[in-house]
């Protein structure tokens, strides 16, 4: 193979289309924009716009609400904890709050508080300290000899 023999595929790529360059190339003098107007200027970008129709996403409902007050936890799953407990990472024995999962790299930062979920199971007896849980995550943590505060039960 010499470098003379080297070629794209066949369609592999197009002649770029020349706009504006005489009258035989089939896009002169105005260069397929029409007659003045707004279009035909350089710079315009009309996203959305319907020439002066209500816009599709004026004539839709609007959807949804964001509250402005509404908290949001750091989610830790029982079989989470468990694994770490296991590696060694978190002491079974003392009481785990919630800077202790933060030191232990569970959680990476508190948010409005921790809350506890109950998808895997635990099976050390531990003590935990937290912000909020489910009822079924409760239960797994007394079932498994263990107790689970929570700052929504203290209040």
């Amino acid at each position: 193979m010499k470098l003379h023999e080297l070629h794209d595929n066949p369609g592999a790529t197009r002649t770029k289309k020349r706009i504006g360059r005489g009258p035989g190339s089939g896009k002169g003098k105005m260069g397929g924009r029409g007659i003045k107007g707004q279009k035909s200027r350089s710079g315009v970008a009309l996203n959305g716009y319907e020439g002066g129709q209500m816009p599709l996403y004026m004539r839709l409902p609007k959807r949804g609400f964001n509250s402005r007050n509404k908290k949001s936890f750091a989610v830790v799953n029982l079989g989470m904890i468990q694994k770490f407990i296991d590696a060694k990472k978190l002491d079974a024995k003392g009481d785990i709050t919630e800077d202790a999962l933060i030191e232990a790299g569970i959680v990476r930062r508190k948010l409005d508080g921790v809350r506890i979920l109950a998808k895997g199971d635990i099976t050390s007896k531990v003590t935990l300290t937290v912000t909020g849980a489910s009822k079924t995550a409760v239960e797994a943590v007394e079932k498994a000899g263990g107790k689970l505060n929570t700052a929504a039960a203290a209040e």
